[in-house]
């Protein structure tokens, strides 16, 4: 989990059904020292994998982090599984930062979205005086 605070607060869309989520939820450690720099090449990686659709963050004032992966199809989230350098982040993971964590991997069956529509603001007035 990294701190989002500089960018659009934004969930990934809605995409067509079928496509799968992972959803990494974890309490962290004390010891954080490394974790930025490896959440960020990770971030940074998964995009590579074809079939990536996005990945939504969220974190508790309590300390519990929600990470949602979104994957086009089984294989897209397979080789990110799999993938050497995310299998070296995980191990370190369970080493170093987290206290503990849940994954949950599901398939979507049906998916739906909404955006409020921004209405233009009306030029402000000044009075004459």
């Amino acid at each position: 989990m990294s701190d989002h605070s500089e960018a659009p607060v934004t969930p990934v869309e809605a995409y067509e059904p079928p496509y799968y989520v992972a959803v990494f939820t974890t309490v962290r450690t004390q010891e954080q020292s490394g974790y930025t720099e490896t959440n960020a090449r990770m971030e940074e990686l998964v995009k590579d994998i074809p079939g990536y659709l996005g990945m939504d963050h969220a974190q508790t004032p309590g300390g519990l982090g929600i990470t949602v992966g979104y994957f086009r199809d089984a294989d897209a989230l397979t080789e990110w599984r799999t993938n050497a350098e995310h299998r070296t982040a995980q191990k370190r993971g369970q080493d170093q930062w987290y206290e503990s964590y849940t994954l949950h991997v599901a398939k979507v069956e049906r998916s739906h979205g909404f955006v409020r529509a921004q209405v233009p603001q009306a030029p402000q007035s000044r009075a004459a005086g």
